[in-house]
């Protein structure tokens, strides 16, 4: 409840006054018409009104979502709607509009930008807009007209007379560091370096940014000529640059030089802060100095007035395991867990269990990464995404059968599969799930291979091409023919693949690719010149030859099955056709071949059978397949 004021006018009681007033004062003037403020305690009703400045600020924040995004029609859609609205924007809207445009790679569309803001009706621009720009102009290598806007804004002929400082500076020299032109950076840097009185750490990160951390480390001895007095961030990113660089010599200089600087001068905001600690961590570790990094876990854990926050555990833990120390890795992993109980902000991030689940699964202790495994949900902090899941189901196959228990692990492996319905080859999951391949053996694998029977043929001879297994299925065929045997043994004829004349219009034939994938197009001639797909029937009213995918994958009549094979598998054809050469010389569409056959995915599926297994396996496995698998 609060007092307040409320000033009202009230007609009954004016007319009442007025009557008394009139009674006794016959002659006088007419009583003017008054207020009464009364005062009262009662909860204050607020009335909102919608300012301008209110929502743009909301726009400005949109903007910045939707950079992120890199939406830049959108932010442009939201842009001219809240103009339509409001009429002029202010200039922190449209410096916005600029940096998204530079964030998404769009300079063009941010110099049109910068030239509305400096009409003489819009908003005008400022230091920001002009360094934004300047750096949009470097991240597109248009250094030239970069260059002619720093000599306008240093002669003052620049457009809102800007002043030229050293953000306007810093984000042309970051661009130019980035784009890789070190030159021009360096030259940028001795021209205009008399503006960079306050740090010179964005210029240093931009050299680690590009990939040349050794060239951030001359900056050091440019600041002290340049009289400017590092400061802690700016040892950080020395600090960073040295280990990125590979120069762990010099990085404890300067950590050395900070803490004698923060003692000699008592400046405390010099000291090494858990920054600095974090990234000696990551170098040393890196490195697998295991002194250097007890010495410098040492350190950290000695001083009073350091706070060491999880990335700073995080960093411990592997540099412990890169180093090869388990037990130490054990032991910072503990402590992480025991303060976690009393600081929810030391929670351990899924990443640290993964490195440890690595370390423990490569050495074969199935207990500690089943442990691990199972506290990852209930007692890491984020989100855990799919592929982490899906490894951490990995490493526990991994860390079984390095344990040598390999029921478990062919166990995990179906549960593996089962759940994630795939398993990468080139994975570290894919590797175990060879291993386990090559322990079970051909016949007891649970991947259900599939093998090419042996082809067997009722007095058929060689020469025989109208007579081959596809059309023959049902008999029961005597001749044995093995993967090496030419192709033509099994090809289906060309006059049975019933082919397409290239000139006909899809219209008239489009009910054949209701049931065929694919189908062979053959010229005036009857030679195969491509292959056209189900989904390449675009239009109806178009010749087969314009969609067709020419050339076809052709293979010679004596080409081995094996090999077709091979090829269907690999590069994952649906047809392959086979052609007769008279001339050895002659490609597949000149008149010196001839085409006889094709051989299609679908025959190859319809000929492989599934390896036997034992009645029990059978009975184990096959069931739990086939309920999650099409055959």
């Amino acid at each position: 409840m609060g007092f307040f004021t409320s000033t009202i006018t009230s007609n009954a009681m004016q007319n009442h006054l007025l009557s008394l007033y009139s009674t006794k004062f016959p002659s006088s003037n007419p009583l003017p018409t008054f207020k009464i403020t009364f005062s009262y305690s009662s909860t204050p009703t607020r009335r909102r009104f919608h300012k301008p400045h209110h929502s743009l600020k909301r726009l400005t924040f949109r903007i910045v979502q939707l950079t992120r995004r890199r939406q830049l029609e959108q932010i442009f859609e939201e842009v001219e709607s809240a103009k339509r609205r409001y009429g002029k924007l202010n200039t922190i809207v449209m410096n916005a509009v600029i940096e998204a445009c530079v964030h998404c790679g769009d300079t063009e569309s941010a110099l049109k930008v910068f030239d509305e803001m400096c009409k003489s009706e819009s908003c005008g621009v400022d230091g920001v807009s002009y360094g934004t720009l300047l750096k949009g102009l470097g991240m597109a290598r248009r250094i030239d007209e970069a260059f002619q806007i720093l000599e306008s804004v240093e002669m003052g002929t620049a457009v809102g007379s800007p002043k030229l400082s050293a953000p306007m500076i810093f984000g042309l020299l970051n661009a130019l560091i980035s784009a890789g032109d070190i030159r021009r950076a360096k030259g940028l840097l001795a021209r205009y370096g008399y503006l960079l009185h306050e740090s010179c750490n964005p210029s240093i990160l931009g050299y680690i940014s590009a990939g040349c951390p050794q060239d951030a480390l001359p900056v050091h001895d440019e600041m002290l000529e340049l009289g400017l007095i590092p400061d802690r961030l700016t040892y950080n990113t020395l600090i960073s640059a040295c280990v990125k660089a590979g120069k762990l010599d010099a990085a404890m200089q300067f950590f050395d030089e900070m803490k004698d600087k923060a003692q000699n001068f008592s400046r405390d905001k010099l000291y090494p802060d858990v920054v600095t600690y974090t990234t000696l961590l990551q170098g040393f570790g890196g490195a697998k100095d295991l002194l250097s990094v007890l010495k410098i876990f040492s350190e950290m854990k000695l001083h009073r007035n350091l706070v060491i926050d999880r990335t700073a555990f995080t960093a411990m833990v592997d540099a412990m395991l890169n180093c090869g120390s388990m037990n130490g890795a054990l032991c910072v992993f503990g402590e992480i867990i025991k303060r976690a109980g009393v600081n929810p902000k030391l929670r351990p991030k899924p990443h640290l269990y993964l490195s440890l689940m690595r370390a423990f699964a490569s050495q074969g202790d199935y207990n500690m990464v089943k442990n691990l495994h199972k506290r990852l949900w209930p007692d890491s902090s984020g989100a855990i995404s799919l592929a982490l899941q899906e490894e951490a189901d990995h490493l526990l196959m991994e860390a079984a059968l390095n344990d040598g228990q390999v029921n478990v692990a062919l166990e995990n492996l179906t549960n593996v599969v089962l759940k994630w319905k795939r398993i990468p080859w080139t994975s570290r999951g894919g590797m175990v799930a060879m291993r386990i391949e090559a322990l079970l053996g051909f016949t007891n694998s649970i991947f259900s291979p599939y093998l090419l029977p042996q082809v067997m043929f009722d007095d058929l001879q060689a020469t025989d091409h109208h007579m081959n297994l596809s059309d023959n299925l049902e008999f029961n065929l005597s001749v044995q023919v093995s993967p090496s045997e030419p192709i033509e043994s099994i090809m289906m004829p060309l006059k049975a693949a019933k082919p397409l004349l290239g000139t006909l219009h899809l219209k008239k034939v489009v009910m054949r690719f209701f049931w065929d994938q694919v189908l062979p197009i053959v010229d005036d001639w009857g030679s195969c010149v491509g292959l056209l797909h189900r989904e390449d029937c675009t239009e109806l009213n178009a010749p087969l030859m314009t969609m067709m995918r020419s050339p076809p994958p052709c293979v010679t009549t004596t080409t081995s099955i094996s090999h077709v094979v091979d090829l269907i598998l690999e590069k994952m054809y649906r047809m392959v056709v086979v052609v007769k050469y008279s001339n050895l010389n002659s490609s597949a569409n000149s008149s010196g071949s001839k085409t006889v056959g094709v051989f299609t995915a679908e025959q190859l599926f319809k000929l492989v059978v599934p390896v036997q297994r034992p009645l029990e396996q059978e009975r184990t496995l096959g069931r739990r397949w086939c309920e999650n698998f099409d055959a």
